[in-house]
């Protein structure tokens, strides 16, 4: 049979059978996903062209390395090239992830942007695979650059990203640039660019105000549609939002939902906390941190996963949802793995935190400590604020987390400098907080509070990019917490000398 006869025969026989996969020298082509084929001959040899709405590629056919069910795999030469490359086709049982498959794609497109960007550099090893022992995401495209005697670290985000994952990128980046470091190069690294869509990188040059100016970092934002590129100054984007709402306002909301919310508090008052919701005029109670109703002008709505109306006709439902939450959101529950004990673990945690900030700290102010102060509209981050203050007067920033996460370390970098811009523009006693106490000037003491065995590893990496006047300290916690608070161990985060 002829060559061209059997490559057509079998890549029929692939395609009849579901989704094919394109590989290139064991690297997937993504961009060729959902492809189409021709096979043709020109001046004796066969020629195969497949194409997408992504790219094109054209191979020469040498011949057919191996025909098995579900493979076909091809020895194929490139023009102007001598040395054989292989093409692989393979049936796959099932959709790929679309996140994976984006930025598969996109990592093929990254490469030409940055060619076009950057004529006189080299790109190479461009991947989007996750290196977990690094703490590599692989929501990214990562590689580096060189030219003569200097290399440059690059990552980016794909467009259709999570907002989440664009805030990220700074984090993931920093990362990326250390271990690009630590391999052996010829070229040392200099420098990390960041790649993002326009007016995605509002946060990532928000945080670089923290990044010491020893560690270089660009940001470049790029229009989706057509790749172009432009360098930006963080100075013109980096002005993310937070506020404070006067410390009146607040408690005229508390002062108008006390007579309803009482009688509810005191049916387990050792348990059960109200406070206001920040950016609303409701107030919510908590069960241990889990949050079981809500306050507002129409009345206490309540129920966990659905609310209805308190009415004298639901107060036993209540009544019962409160004895349910005491059997099992109870630091001394049978069933650890209740879907009540789990649920808003760093909610139970602030609880405790709260209750007891001196064995965080001693030198904490006990009578001031405020949940998430100053107002940012990220929403729910996983990670929860307070700010206290010690008492010489230095502002004092927690971050509390129950979990291992590589984000908590920029995350508070993020809240500490939006507490830091309020603090040097004395808004914080303009709105009523810390009242009596003579603020700091002092930059704010910065606080990474949980487990001891939860502390993601990649925040000393973190931390020795960070400019030299924010002070960080772990503060380890038993494993235990739920059953009371017991500080493991405290540490200075490591700094450049």
């Amino acid at each position: 049979m002829e060559l061209r006869e059997a490559v057509n025969q079998a890549l029929e026989r692939l395609l009849a059978s579901g989704r094919v996969k394109v590989q290139e020298n064991g690297s997937w082509l993504a961009s060729l996903e959902n492809f189409h084929y021709e096979l043709r001959e020109k001046a004796g040899a066969v020629l195969l062209h497949l194409w997408s709405q992504e790219s094109t590629l054209v191979r020469r056919v040498m011949g057919i390395d191996a025909d098995a069910p579900g493979r076909l795999a091809l020895e194929v030469a490139r023009f102007g090239r001598t040395r054989p490359d292989r093409l692989e086709f393979l049936c796959c049982e099932r959709e790929p992830d679309r996140g994976r498959l984006r930025r598969a794609q996109f990592r093929a497109r990254f490469g030409e942007m940055l060619a076009r960007q950057f004529p006189d550099e080299t790109v190479s090893s461009l991947t989007a695979a996750a290196d977990l022992e690094h703490s590599l995401s692989g929501n990214y495209v990562r590689g580096t650059t060189r030219a003569g005697n200097r290399a440059v670290a690059v990552m980016a985000a794909a467009p259709g990203e999570s907002p989440a994952t664009y805030d990220a990128l700074l984090t993931f980046g920093l990362l990326w640039l250390d271990h690009a470091r630590q391999r052996k190069s010829r070229q040392p690294i200099g420098a990390l660019r960041l790649f993002f869509p326009e007016r995605s990188g509002g946060v990532i040059a928000h945080r670089l105000k923290a990044i010491s100016a020893s560690t270089i970092v660009e940001l470049y934002e790029y229009d989706a549609a057509t790749g172009r590129m432009r360098c930006i100054d963080p100075r013109d984007t980096g002005n993310i939002q937070s506020w404070l709402v006067p410390r009146r306002e607040i408690e005229a909301v508390m002062a108008q939902a006390r007579e309803a919310i009482e009688p509810i508090c005191r049916l387990n008052p050792s348990a059960i906390t109200a406070e206001p919701i920040p950016g609303t005029s409701e107030v919510a109670l908590r069960f241990r941190g889990l949050l079981f109703a809500r306050w507002g002008e129409a009345g206490v709505f309540f129920g966990i996963g659905s609310e209805e109306p308190l009415t004298p006709a639901a107060q036993p439902q209540l009544e019962r949802l409160l004895r349910e939450l005491e059997v099992h959101r109870s630091p001394t529950a049978s069933s650890p793995r209740h879907r009540l004990y789990r649920a808003q673990a760093e909610r139970w945690l602030e609880s405790l935190v709260i209750a007891d900030a001196v064995r965080i700290d001693p030198r904490i102010d006990v009578r001031f400590l405020y949940a998430q102060v100053p107002a940012i509209a990220a929403g729910d981050r996983g990670i929860m604020d307070l700010l206290g203050i010690a008492r010489d007067g230095r502002l004092v920033v927690m971050e509390l987390k129950a979990g291992e996460d590589v984000q908590l370390l920029m995350q508070a970098i993020d809240y500490w400098l939006r507490v830091r811009r309020h603090q040097e523009q004395q808004d914080f006693q303009r709105y009523g907080y810390f009242p009596g106490v003579n603020i700091s000037s002092q930059p704010p003491l910065l606080l990474l509070v949980a487990p001891s065995l939860r502390f993601h590893p990649a925040a000393d990496v973190l931390a020795r990019c960070l400019i030299g006047n924010i002070e960080i300290w772990r503060v380890g916690l038993n494993e235990s917490w739920r059953r009371g608070l017991r500080v493991v161990f405290r540490q200075a985060l490591p700094r450049l000398a």
